[in-house]
């Protein structure tokens, strides 16, 4: 695959929070032959920092972009057998733990959305501010490209991704120019999309709140990765992955992902005894514990290092004993 740059991975691409997520992380990895799952390898700047300051560990580092794990590889090439690169989406990780980690693992890392790699490629088509294909696809190797949503979808459907995945207030304008448009011509290019999106957005709301095609952009990404489904499929299933005393630390980028990590995290923090019991069983106490207090945010530090964290909500949690039986769920493998 062709790219706009050719630095290697190291100098492309500065990690949110890097320190704070091997802090958070390397209690759990410091015995020898512990692993991480890094579920959204990028270009491995994370999996770095962990292999460096954590000699116990090693990593499986998942990525569903075919690019990303090519360049990570070549970064990590140092590390050896420590670092396993493994080309899946990440709500596969019980299938990668099985494989390569004998079913439990000691930590796990997700660092959501979409990856500086894609943003800064024009070719990607994820970005408003450069013209593009609009493609969006974090593996160019399968399934629908955004403009096949845009060609295809009925106004009812893409008013529901704008709404539900861009939280665009003017859904159902952006959407009706959206068909209008396409009457006239196929959607290739994401410079046309820009514009019709601007178009379609009053004026006055114009004034404040950034680019008005961003919202557009990310309801269009997120449905065509599938990124909030595979998230909702993803925490949990990684939660199972942990062996006891294992740590898990998410971070988010907006308030959809955010919002489901949070549940997922409170889901394991919380009793699921009846209230008013005098003694609380064994198999209803939490089965997490929270190592954040809400959602961390970027500190002036991280800000001024790296503008990109702006967003950035991390939280993290860590097993304290397995997933009830009663928890789990008939779809659910049973507790580690």
């Amino acid at each position: 695959m062709s790219t706009d740059d050719d630095r290697p991975a190291r100098d492309r691409h500065l990690p949110v929070l890097m320190q704070r997520c091997v802090d958070l992380l390397a209690p759990a990895l410091a015995e020898p032959g512990s692993v991480l799952v890094d579920c959204t390898l990028g270009m491995g700047g994370h999996t770095e920092a962990v292999l460096e300051q954590v000699p116990t560990a090693r990593v499986l580092g998942i990525d569903r972009d075919p690019q990303a794990l090519a360049l990570a590889s070549a970064r990590l090439a140092r590390f050896g057998d420590r670092f396993v690169p493994v080309h899946a989406v990440y709500d596969e990780i019980g299938d990668v733990v099985d494989e390569h980690a004998d079913g439990a693992v000691q930590g796990v890392l997700m660092d959501l959305g979409v990856s500086s790699l894609q943003l800064d490629e024009s070719e990607r088509g994820f970005s408003y501010a450069q013209d593009a294909p609009l493609d969006m696809r974090m593996d160019q190797s399968r399934g629908m490209t955004a403009a096949d949503v845009l060609n295809t979808y009925d106004e009812r459907d893409l008013v529901r991704i704008l709404r539900d995945y861009g939280e665009e207030r003017f859904a159902q304008r952006v959407a009706r120019a959206i068909v209008r448009r396409r009457q006239e011509r196929p959607w290739e290019r994401t410079a046309e999309l820009a514009d019709v999106v601007r178009g379609a957005i009053p004026a006055a709301t114009r004034k404040t709140g950034g680019n008005p095609s961003k919202r557009t952009f990310q309801a269009l990404r997120i449905e065509v990765n599938g990124e909030l489904e595979v998230l909702e499929r993803a925490v949990p299933a990684a939660i199972e992955a942990l062996a006891v005393g294992g740590r898990i630390v998410v971070e988010s980028y907006q308030s959809l992902e955010d919002r489901i990590v949070k549940r997922a995290i409170a889901r394991g923090t919380t009793s699921s005894a009846p209230p008013g019991l005098p003694v609380e069983p064994e198999t209803h106490k939490p089965y997490l514990e929270a190592l954040t207090r809400g959602a961390e945010e970027a500190d002036d530090a991280e800000l001024e290092r790296n503008p990109r964290s702006a967003s950035v909500r991390l939280r993290a949690a860590r097993r304290l004993r397995p997933t009830p039986d009663h928890l789990l769920g008939t779809s659910r493998k049973e507790s580690r």
